[in-house]
């Protein structure tokens, strides 16, 4: 009993934000709140998406097309990485694990100049390049760490079996590790996503106007378009942006659990 009113606690406690952010997005006036007076409506979400100054439905479609290409781009270098590792048998492969791990660490901000200046030498400001090939580059350490870990379950007899019957590397790879791994594959997938969807700092550096720029720097410029603090908008646009992940991991839901929990049990 105990245990199951401390969960309804906690998911009362994680809601309470979002219902408030709900409330907020359907107000007329947010500021009347605050007095106790609620007119309900649902203004704001029109105006979001028919409103020319503030592009959301650009700057939503720019997040859903950079995070999808970034994902699926790092996924598939972390896959080949993390097969390449694992099943190698160079007794560096930890000393190089933990060499992605170190790299990841790197702060944002201490390469963004860098990379600004390859980008606007190679004329890929406000592009989706620059920021597919920075999301892609910045979430690989994260995504060889997951497949790593997800293919050390797969044990090496299925390969060795699959050599003495006369399959090659690749057949191997593609047609038995890669089926095999489709949990951890989606599981990478998902995280790489939501890692790149989320991301701020380089969206902000690499894009100019709404051509590229994504659903996260496009609500926090909402202020300056309206010379006031847009509340509405702003709660609206937040809770709307947040579906498509959902969406994602909804559908994926039966793969993402697997992924997740892969290695937890032996035997």
């Amino acid at each position: 009993m105990f245990i199951k009113v401390t969960a309804v606690g906690v998911i009362a406690l994680l809601m309470l934000p979002v219902l408030w952010t709900l409330l907020i997005s359907l107000a007329s006036d947010p500021d009347a709140l605050l007095e106790g007076e609620l007119d309900l409506t649902l203004q704001n979400y029109v105006d979001l998406f028919k409103s020319e100054s503030l592009n959301f439905p650009r700057h939503l479609l720019n997040s859903l097309i950079v995070s999808s290409l970034s994902a699926f781009l790092s996924t598939l270098l972390s896959t080949l990485t993390a097969y390449s590792i694992g099943r190698s048998g160079f007794r560096w492969s930890g000393v190089i694990l933990t060499l992605f791990l170190g790299i990841s660490l790197i702060p944002q901000i201490s390469i963004a100049g860098y990379l600004f200046k390859i980008f606007s030498s190679l004329g890929l400001i406000n592009t989706y390049g620059s920021l597919v090939l920075s999301h892609a580059t910045l979430s690989l350490p994260l995504g060889i760490w997951i497949m790593h870990t997800y293919l050390s379950t797969i044990p090496r007899e299925i390969e060795k079996s699959a050599y003495i019957d006369g399959a090659g590397s690749l057949r191997i790879l593609f047609q038995i590790i890669l089926p095999l791994s489709l949990p951890g594959i989606v599981t990478t997938f998902i995280t790489l996503f939501l890692f790149s969807f989320n991301e701020f700092l380089f969206a902000l550096m690499f894009t100019i106007d709404h051509t590229a720029r994504t659903v996260t720097v496009g609500i926090a410029l909402f202020e300056g378009l309206h010379g006031q603090i847009p509340w509405g908008y702003i709660t609206s646009a937040s809770l709307v942006s947040v579906l498509p992940a959902v969406i994602v991991v909804l559908i994926m839901q039966r793969h993402l659990v697997r992924g997740l929990t892969a290695g937890a049990v032996k035997g």
